[in-house]
């Protein structure tokens, strides 16, 4: 149990940080298929897919919260190493996919698959270097119709190796606010200030529902897709892993290099490739 909480922190600070993908992480990290089968047989088989999507969830509870308070200042503070640390935490992930393809013939269609899922990262980071203009959070109905609409989407790219959830709500303009309400909802409830917990609620509570439903129905959509097109799909996730620390690199915040930000970011990177291992 311990240690799918753990695997479910590393997959909720990838879903925060943008440029990184929280279904790469679950790739890395050996529970993707899993994962997906717990969700889309949730009822048929409830108490197995509780019993592991529970540790899971509550792992991604503790990164949000804490990435609420401590990611912001690691990214501020030694930006070189933490986005190595995720470079390695992607790149980690690549030689239990490469297990799923060796010693299949190769085919066209898998270099095409896996040329266009790369292509898409790659193509999302550098369309994500600028921010969308920054959504309105009143609350109203049409507002909240629009949050479910984000979540559904965000959820659903949280879901699909490569694609970073966070880097689509930064495109859509609603990252930032999102982040915000997040920090000071948990600082209101902290505080039990109620009118601060009441307008966050107002917020994540359709923004949540987005993200429930979006999560299942992509599911669903993922397991059939492996089940009809396996190789297709590994092929087009190696693309999508391979890509992925390019969005890492163009997303992130990387200052003037010194010897010590380039020798402590090597370590980073190494460490965040033999987690990938140890916890795949």
């Amino acid at each position: 149990m311990f240690k799918n909480i753990l695997k479910g922190i590393v997959i909720g600070i990838a879903n925060i940080v943008p440029g990184v993908s929280g279904g790469t992480m679950m790739v890395a990290m050996g529970i993707y298929d899993k994962l997906i089968h717990c969700v889309t047989h949730l009822f048929s088989e409830f108490k197995k897919s509780i019993l592991f999507l529970i540790p899971i969830v509550i792992g991604m509870g503790i990164a949000i919260v804490g990435s609420a308070f401590g990611l912001e200042y690691l990214f501020e503070n030694f930006p070189v190493q933490t986005n190595l640390l995720f470079i390695g935490l992607i790149l980690g992930g690549l030689p239990a996919i490469w297990k799923n393809v060796k010693g299949n013939s190769v085919k066209i269609g898998h270099v095409i698959a896996c040329l266009l899922f790369f292509v898409l990262v790659a193509g999302l980071a550098i369309l994500g270097e600028r921010e969308g203009k920054g959504a309105d959070m009143t609350f109203s109905f049409i507002n909240a119709i629009k949050l479910f609409g984000v979540g559904v989407v965000a959820s659903a790219t949280m879901v699909i190796p490569g694609v970073s959830g966070s880097m689509v709500l930064l495109l859509m303009g609603y990252y930032n606010q999102l982040v915000s309400v997040i920090s000071d909802f948990i600082r209101s409830l902290v505080g039990m200030d109620m009118k601060g917990i009441l307008y966050g609620m107002q917020i994540l509570v359709p923004f949540g529902l987005g993200v429930v439903i979006g999560i299942f129905a992509i599911a669903k959509l993922v397991e059939i897709i492996f089940e009809k097109f396996p190789l297709y799909a590994y092929w087009a996730i190696i693309g999508l892993i391979i890509a992925s620390p390019i969005a890492v690199v163009v997303l992130g915040s990387f200052p003037a290099l010194t010897v010590i930000r380039v020798i402590t970011g090597l370590i980073a990177l190494i460490i965040g490739f033999f987690i990938a291992l140890k916890l795949g």
